[in-house]
């Protein structure tokens, strides 16, 4: 039997999803923004393959300092995306959990429909064969 879209829209727990749309916007606002916000940094290129016997140690520590804050930006948008994925998550496991409970209360409905309609049709036959 399949559920009116309508029907589901009606059971969803709108309250709670309009309560987490900030925080989970906000996450979008910094994911976005620590991804898309800032240039790349320029690195320094690999020297040619003919000066690999000079290397300058200086050009190394700058190569390696700008390593290192790619590293930790890269981190940083890592954990602000596992938060963002985390806060959508939870807000699926909630609207899942709503449907499964609307799932089932509609399967008990259904039950109790049919026994209603049993027992109409059984006061429906006695009540014929009782006036006849």
């Amino acid at each position: 039997m399949p559920i009116p879209w309508l029907t589901v829209l009606q059971t969803v727990p709108w309250t709670d999803v309009i309560r987490n749309a900030p925080k989970v916007a906000e996450g979008a606002k910094k994911l976005w923004g620590s991804v898309a916000g800032t240039p790349p940094k320029a690195t320094t290129a690999a020297p040619p393959a003919s000066q690999t016997a000079v290397v300058d140690p200086q050009a190394l520590h700058s190569r390696i300092a700008t390593l290192e804050t790619a590293v930790s930006d890269l981190h940083q948008q890592m954990l602000a995306s596992s938060e963002l994925i985390k806060a959508l998550a939870e807000q699926n496991t909630q609207l899942v959990a709503r449907v499964e409970a609307n799932r089932a209360r509609a399967a008990r409905l259904a039950w109790a429909l049919s026994l209603v309609a049993a027992l109409a049709a059984i006061g429906v036959t006695w009540a014929l064969r009782v006036g006849a």
